[in-house]
């Protein structure tokens, strides 16, 4: 087996994915530090591959470094968030524009697969599970492979906020609009209706953005 090191080793990435576990079930909040031993310790490992897992999480912005006081989960400010939402509006309705004519039935089966994993998922509170299935939901929507520089920048805003998304799955009538949302969403996709697909992709970005706002206001 080859072994690439561009990715994480197998030990860091036990690490990384315990730290995404403990950003999506809100255990790491927004500013929080993130205590490097604690999480060696749980795992059975050395600081190393933690350190690793870390500076992964680093590149993708979900913590920042901070010299002699260790790494912290992104804080971000309504200010920030406004601006990422701003700029995923108009990089993801291009990106739709593209992948939409495009989307064969396999597609539309897998973004239809994603959003009935999605409303399973909230139905049973699995944050983490809802998370994943939502990521699939939208970039099976979005990815083609005419415009990879597009895809790739939308993930790096995606991933700058989730510790954030996290916090907004955890509300259950947060859950169930997100589930009407997928629905109304998919059925403009089937329908390759592009404008309505854009339309209903703004109003469910707007929904997290007001109450995430909502969120940093109350904390």
């Amino acid at each position: 087996m080859t072994t690439h090191h561009s990715g994480p080793g197998t030990m860091a990435q036990h690490a990384l994915d315990e730290l995404r576990r403990a950003i999506v079930s809100g255990r790491y909040r927004p500013g929080q530090r993130v205590l490097q031993e604690e999480i060696a310790e749980s795992l059975g490992v050395s600081l190393a591959p933690v350190r690793e897992a870390l500076r992964a999480l680093e590149q993708e912005g979900q913590v920042v470094y901070r010299p002699r006081r260790g790494y912290f989960i992104t804080e971000l400010h309504a200010a920030d968030l406004q601006e990422i939402y701003a700029l995923r509006q108009l990089l993801e309705e291009r990106a739709v524009r593209q992948s939409l004519p495009a989307l064969d039935e396999d597609a539309v089966e897998r973004i239809a697969l994603a959003a009935c994993d999605c409303a399973e998922a909230a139905r049973r509170g699995d944050v983490a599970a809802e998370l994943e299935a939502n990521r699939r939901f939208h970039f099976n929507i979005l990815e083609s492979a005419d415009q990879p520089h597009t895809v790739r920048l939308i993930r790096l805003l995606w991933d700058s906020t989730e510790p954030y998304r996290a916090m907004y799955y955890n509300s259950p009538e947060e859950r169930e609009k997100t589930v009407e949302a997928h629905d109304e969403i998919l059925d403009a996709v089937r329908r390759k209706a592009a404008d309505e697909v854009i339309a209903a992709l703004d109003a469910h970005r707007d929904r997290a953005l007001t109450t995430l706002t909502h969120i940093l206001a109350a904390d």
